[in-house]
């Protein structure tokens, strides 16, 4: 998974819009945040709105945080992460796939080049100090942001599939990833208006694109999306704001270099979308990379 380098603001911004209680209907909508015609400030603007809209936000249905949409999330991004449906097999997974990020492992891909490995690493060695991965932190902080093995080979792949055994570390990847990516992309969803499907279309595209502010970030995509069509909180129509963020996470996912395949988009996302299933409701029939999934 190619993933931006998660540093300064973009982390902040992802760990600020926190998440309390999440809808299988459109919830009500909330007042929208506008972004800045300057580069880089609309996501620090939609932060500050969602602190500000707490409470009225953490009224709403709990949509996708409900435990079984939740569970449906995990299994949709694993299918398009690993090809899978058992997202829990993925505790151990690790390997470089060649996408410029270092080691990918885990539940949701955590990168060794993306700053979020190194965030779970540390927050389960601060717990859990004599953990395998433990020996392994200054090599991660030494190549954060690029993709070098450097002092992690010859034994970091083993250390973490030691480490997936402990279900400490497993609890740690499921805090992680709902503190920088589940977690404030339903939340800022739910204060663009928009109801399950939409949360999980923002959910997916924050793990893949990470929470940055660049073009190709998660940001960049929703402020190109604004720009097209305006959100349900705008008073827009929510099937045509959703196309426009499609089309635009979309084209981040073709100008890459490597994996620029859409299909989690062309034959899964887009699919729910064209059907009208904007409360991702269940049964669920979609395909990645050709191959065919369900959801009963």
């Amino acid at each position: 998974m190619t993933r931006l380098v998660l540093f300064g603001a973009p982390i902040a911004i992802a760990a600020s819009i926190l998440f309390s209680r999440g809808d299988s209907e459109p919830p009500t909508v909330v007042q929208q945040a506008t972004g800045s015609e300057e580069s880089g400030t609309a996501a620090p603007a939609a932060a500050e709105q969602a602190d500000e809209q707490a409470d009225e936000i953490d009224d709403l249905p709990p949509g996708l945080a409900a435990p079984a949409m939740k569970e449906t999330a995990s299994r949709l991004v694993a299918s398009a992460e690993a090809s899978t449906l058992d997202w829990r097999s993925q505790y151990g997974a690790i390997e470089d796939v060649g996408d410029g990020t270092g080691y990918t492992a885990g539940i949701i891909g955590f990168c060794s080049g993306t700053n979020d490995m190194l965030q779970l690493v540390e927050a389960y060695t601060e717990k859990h100090p004599d953990n395998p991965l433990a020996s392994y932190l200054p090599a991660l902080r030494a190549v954060d942001g690029t993709d070098s093995h450097e002092g992690l080979d010859p034994g970091f792949t083993d250390a973490w599939h030691l480490a997936a055994k402990d279900p400490a570390f497993r609890k740690a990847q499921n805090t992680t990833r709902d503190k920088l990516y589940f977690e404030p992309a339903v939340r800022l969803a739910k204060m663009d208006g928009l109801g399950t499907l939409g949360q999980f279309i923002y959910y997916d595209a924050m793990v893949l694109h990470g929470p940055g502010i660049e073009a190709d970030g998660f940001y960049g995509i929703r402020d190109t999306a604004m720009e097209a069509a305006d959100t349900a909180s705008e008073g827009g129509d929510e099937t045509a704001y959703l196309n426009a963020f499609l089309d635009a996470s979309r084209a981040a996912i073709k100008n890459r270099t490597v994996q620029r395949d859409t299909t989690r988009i062309d034959t899964a996302q887009r699919v729910f979308l064209r059907e009208g299933n904007l409360g991702l409701k269940k049964p669920l029939v979609w395909k990645v990379y050709g191959e065919t999934f369900h959801i009963d």
